[in-house]
Parts: structure tokens; C-alpha cells; sequence
């Protein structure tokens, strides 16, 4: 089940002059992403931090095979998010506060459903339900309909559908959006364990606290572009600020024009 981790340059994700244009509704385009550049290997948590509308969501997309990039290359754990959509979503677990489940299904009836589009055999497609069961503390509901589950039942849920295949790359997009204090505590705990497995996580998060916790490099994103990628170490050397909210402003307020 573990799947292969291969990629160019020994790294897992690597975006290259990905680009991202929409057409406007009076014909105008509009450019979500532009020349975004970064790497990410396995064993690393990289943040992408930006305000609403910088193109972080967009640019985690992209990366996921949801959205097929305008300009530029991606490679995800090994594969071509052009060339090879399908065999990129084999390899990644991808995870957002909108991701749905479906309503009339148990958590135990989504976790077969998806184990098997993954073709993960029988037997050993129960074990790994149950480890998950076990790991994620789904007993109590796991047999109930999603539909009349809490928020944190539901992404406790959709945690152990994103990473049911073991995938060496996982994208969590605000994860903990909506989530209570314990849900999202159990979401920075599970988090960090992919750290400690090996895994690569690209981690969008409005939550600072959650960045300056998890992360071992940021990557800040404004107007669709890589304002600076690096440590928080390497950032504070850069901007001269010492908190991350205060890193995250000097980055922005530098790539702004001059006010009147």
C-alpha cells in the first residue's frame, strides 16, 4: 500500500513557472497565479500563506490535478500534473474545509468506497479501515450516516479518507476551518505526524499560530506570486521582523505599490 516516493531532484512537489489566467465575465483575464516557483520534499511541512484572493487555494489545485494549470509545469511525487492527473491523485491525499462527503453513506461505507477506486485489495482494505478507525477514534460513529454528524466527526472522517491510500504527498487546504479547539488540536497532532512518516504536506492555513507551529518553510503568496519561500528563520533574516504576523506584513506591505 505504501506507494513509491520518487520525484525529480529528490523532491516531492516542484512547481515551476505554474501559471493559473481565468476569463472575467466582461472578457477581461484575469491571472490567479503567476510564475509561482517552489519546492517541497518529503519529511517537510510547507506552509503557503497568503491574504484572501492571493491564489493559494488555486495554486494547492493545480497541484492536486483539480485544475489544469495555464503556463508552467508541477510535478507531484514523480508525476506530471499535465501529463499524468490520474496517476497524481493516486499519489497525493488532499484535504480542504469544503471537501464533501457523502451524506447517506457511513464513515465505514465512504472508507470501502474509496479504498476500492483506490484498488486496494480486500482484506487488507479492511485492515487499514480498521487501523484508521483505531487511529482517527471513529468507533463511536463510524457506522452512522455523515449526515448527522459534527463538524469535527465529519473531518475526523474526511482525514482518514485523504490519507487511506498512504500517500507520500498530502495538500491540506485551512483544514481547521470550522473545526472546535479539541478538532483542530487533533488536526495539528495528525499533521505533524506526516512529518515524522516521511511524508510531504503542503499546508495552507490563515491560522499564523498553526504556520509558526507546524511548518519547517513558508512559502507567502500575494497576487498570484511567491513573495519569498524559506525557514522562518530565513524569513526574519529577510524582512528583519521577529513574529510571523509581523514577517507576513512587511512581505505584503513590500510587494504593494507605493500609496498616493
Amino acid at each position: 500500500m505504501n506507494l513509491t516516493n520518487n520525484s525529480e531532484n529528490g523532491a516531492a512537489v516542484r512547481a515551476s513557472g505554474l501559471c493559473k489566467t481565468y476569463r472575467g465575465p466582461t472578457g477581461e483575464d484575469f491571472e490567479a497565479v503567476r510564475g509561482l516557483e517552489f519546492e517541497a520534499t518529503y519529511g517537510e511541512i510547507h506552509g503557503l500563506l497568503g491574504p484572501n484572493g492571493a491564489g493559494k487555494t488555486t495554486t494547492l489545485r493545480m497541484l492536486a490535478s483539480i485544475l489544469a494549470p495555464t503556463a508552467g509545469t508541477a510535478i507531484v511525487a514523480g508525476a506530471d500534473v499535465v501529463r499524468e492527473p490520474l496517476e497524481v491523485r493516486r499519489r497525493i491525499g488532499f484535504l480542504s474545509a469544503s471537501t464533501g462527503l457523502y451524506a447517506r453513506l457511513t464513515g465505514r461505507e465512504i472508507l470501502t468506497y474509496f479504498g476500492e477506486l483506490h484498488g486496494i485489495p480486500r482484506e487488507a482494505l479492511r485492515a487499514r479501515i480498521e487501523e484508521l478507525i483505531d487511529a482517527f477514534e471513529l468507533a463511536r460513529f463510524v457506522d452512522q450516516r455523515t449526515e448527522g454528524l459534527s463538524s469535527g466527526q465529519r473531518q475526523r472522517v474526511s482525514i482518514a479518507r485523504a490519507v487511506l491510500h498512504d500517500p507520500p504527498v498530502l495538500i491540506l487546504d485551512e483544514p481547521t476551518t470550522g473545526l472546535d479547539i479539541l478538532a483542530t488540536s487533533d488536526m495539528i497532532d495528525f499533521v505533524a505526524s506526516r512529518r515524522s512518516a516521511g511524508r510531504c504536506v503542503l499546508l495552507s492555513t490563515h491560522v499564523l499560530s498553526e504556520a509558526e507551529r507546524l511548518c519547517d518553510r513558508i512559502g507567502v503568496i500575494h497576487h498570484g506570486r511567491m513573495l519569498a519561500d524559506g525557514t522562518l528563520d530565513e524569513l526574519r533574516a529577510e524582512t528583519g521582523r521577529e513574529f510571523l504576523d509581523e514577517v507576513f506584513r512587511e512581505l505584503v506591505a513590500r510587494a504593494e505599490p507605493p500609496s498616493a
